[in-house]
């Protein structure tokens, strides 16, 4: 892991999403073997999104990087989604596909993986063109902000989506408490918070560059999203498998979570 812990300058100054794409979100890698860690994500993505009431009208995705694999279940439920990046060139990038521009990254086999989980692989065309209309926005966030959104102010979603995202930005577990709420304010009382989120992970590499990650406990997730005002209706840890060098992640948490309706 790197020795100070990798800031949001470092992302702004040094991540390069067109390589991140390349190196962890093809369905399989170069020599033919599954992306398991991906697909995993994907099949909880789809249980947390089919559960009751995790639903409404908008859904807010904090930290979306340059990804589009985390809304494919959520598009289904809700009729607008804001996507929330601290990086320019992240933004820009998840913009390339939504406009279908040039050299955009080609999602179509982890859209056809979440259709096939709903039941009709062949359905992947019009979730695509689904995804696209119901992108509203794609602004810049700062999770360390009481409003990360800011300058802009958005209207309490009934959704809050973060995938991948606080581990990275937080240096440790206070500023991790202080993220979960800031974002926890931009989802309405009786709203859901649904998260997946790395265990005992140092740091991820790609392209010659290493990223911090903050070394997690499921314990200490969940008590820092309680602690942000939520009840945990659904929380599951899966193994990954051992033996990538990129990430010394040895678990994820998914969780699905209430906001309560006031802060007691």
């Amino acid at each position: 892991a790197p020795q100070v812990f990798t800031d949001a300058e470092f992302y702004q100054q040094s991540f390069d999403p067109q390589e991140y794409l390349k190196e962890f979100y093809g369905l399989s890698d170069s020599q033919g073997r599954p992306n398991t860690f991906l697909m995993q994500n994907l099949r909880s993505l789809f249980t947390m999104f089919s559960l009751d009431g995790v639903r409404g009208n908008t859904l807010i995705d904090v930290g979306c990087g340059p990804t589009i694999y985390q809304l494919l279940s959520a598009c289904e439920h809700f009729q607008e989604i804001i996507a929330l990046d601290y990086t320019d060139q992240n933004r820009r990038e998840l913009e390339k596909w939504l406009r279908k521009e040039a050299g955009a990254f080609d999602w179509r086999p982890v859209v056809q993986y979440v259709c096939e989980l709903e039941g009709d692989r062949e359905k992947w065309g019009e979730k695509e063109e689904k995804l696209r209309k119901k992108v509203k926005q794609v602004l810049k966030c700062d999770v360390t902000k009481a409003n990360p959104a800011a300058p802009v102010v958005l209207p309490p979603a009934d959704c809050l989506l973060s995938t991948l995202c606080l581990e990275a930005a937080c240096k440790d577990l206070a500023t991790f408490h202080s993220a979960l709420r800031n974002i926890g304010a931009l989802v309405k009382p009786g709203g859901h918070l649904v998260m997946v989120t790395v265990l005992h992970e140092t740091y991820y590499a790609f392209n010659k560059q290493v990223f911090s990650c903050l070394h997690l406990e499921r314990n200490a997730v969940e008590e820092a999203v309680e602690g942000a005002g939520f009840d945990i209706k659904f929380s599951e840890v899966q193994p990954c498998l051992p033996g990538d060098v990129r990430a010394d992640c040895e678990a994820v948490l998914s969780l699905v979570a209430r906001r309560r309706a006031s802060m007691t």
